[in-house]
């Protein structure tokens, strides 16, 4: 949990990228008045009790949930004690959840407050450090991610049998393995396949187990452990595998293997 803030209200707000905006916030007292959005809002209260009226009732939102507000409903904030509160949020247009849903009915969160942990989970990477730069493959496996949790949190159920492309999620695949030491877009391998972005990225989950930007991410850290056995430095094979920078590659490398890459190498018998 974040330590407790200053008491003087600040705002960050990251560079717009595409239909979505994204910034974190505090506020001592008393934060905004009642205001409407034509777009969801939904975020994390890091610190604090962030208090809010919505939809007839106060809500009070804590740490280790999520705030989903619905599409031009009124509300507004303020902090629920003297400490204050901080948080991230994310605008999100409709239109754009609606591409990743295939035309389905917005998701709905009735209370504006969810505590379900898969889409808890799926605002992480969209809300992570305002400071870390979200690689465009990345951010849009993200935004699906966060669809079908809204889905999930909003209690929608779909009972019609998937359908899929085997034949452009292979053609998206076999791209990724030729541009591993680069950045790949969503819109990139959806021309390349010759399927649109978002049914290949639903048909490259079904058929491969994981998304496009999480396979792409594997293949790259195979690669550098294959050019650290070569006797590669930790710098070069990143840049060689296409990570941004050494940290870049090491941040992802401890998240999926579980230690260092430096640690790994020490440990590593040949």
């Amino acid at each position: 949990m974040a330590s407790p803030p200053p008491h003087n209200d600040w705002f960050h707000r990251a560079p717009d990228v595409g239909g979505l905006q994204r910034f974190e916030a505090f506020f001592a007292g008393h934060g905004y008045e009642l205001h409407r959005h034509d777009t969801y809002a939904i975020g994390n209260t890091l610190a604090g009790v962030q208090r809010f009226q919505y939809r007839g009732g106060w809500r009070h939102s804590l740490p280790g949930g999520t705030m989903v507000l619905h599409p031009d409903e009124i509300h507004d904030g303020e902090a629920g004690t003297e400490i204050g509160f901080q948080y991230r949020m994310m605008y999100i247009e409709p239109a754009m959840i609606q591409q990743m849903l295939g035309g389905q009915p917005l998701p709905f969160i009735k209370d504006g407050l969810s505590t379900d942990p898969r889409l808890f989970a799926a605002t992480q990477v969209l809300l992570r450090s305002l400071a870390c730069p979200l690689d465009p493959l990345e951010e849009l496996d993200a935004l699906f991610d966060l669809a079908q949790a809204l889905n999930n949190a909003a209690g929608v159920s779909t009972t019609t049998r998937p359908t899929f492309d085997y034949v452009a999620a292979e053609r998206a695949r076999e791209y990724m393995h030729s541009a591993l030491d680069r950045t790949v877009t969503l819109d990139e391998l959806a021309h390349h396949s010759g399927r649109d972005r978002w049914s290949l990225s639903r048909d490259f989950r079904l058929l491969f187990g994981t998304s496009p930007y999480r396979y792409l991410t594997m293949r790259r850290l195979d690669l550098v452990r294959s050019l650290l056995i070569q006797g590669q430095s930790l710098v070069s094979a990143s840049l060689i595998a296409g990570f941004t920078d050494q940290s870049h590659m090491t941040r992802h490398f401890a998240k999926t293997f579980g230690l260092s890459p430096a640690r790994w190498m020490k440990m590593h018998r040949p």
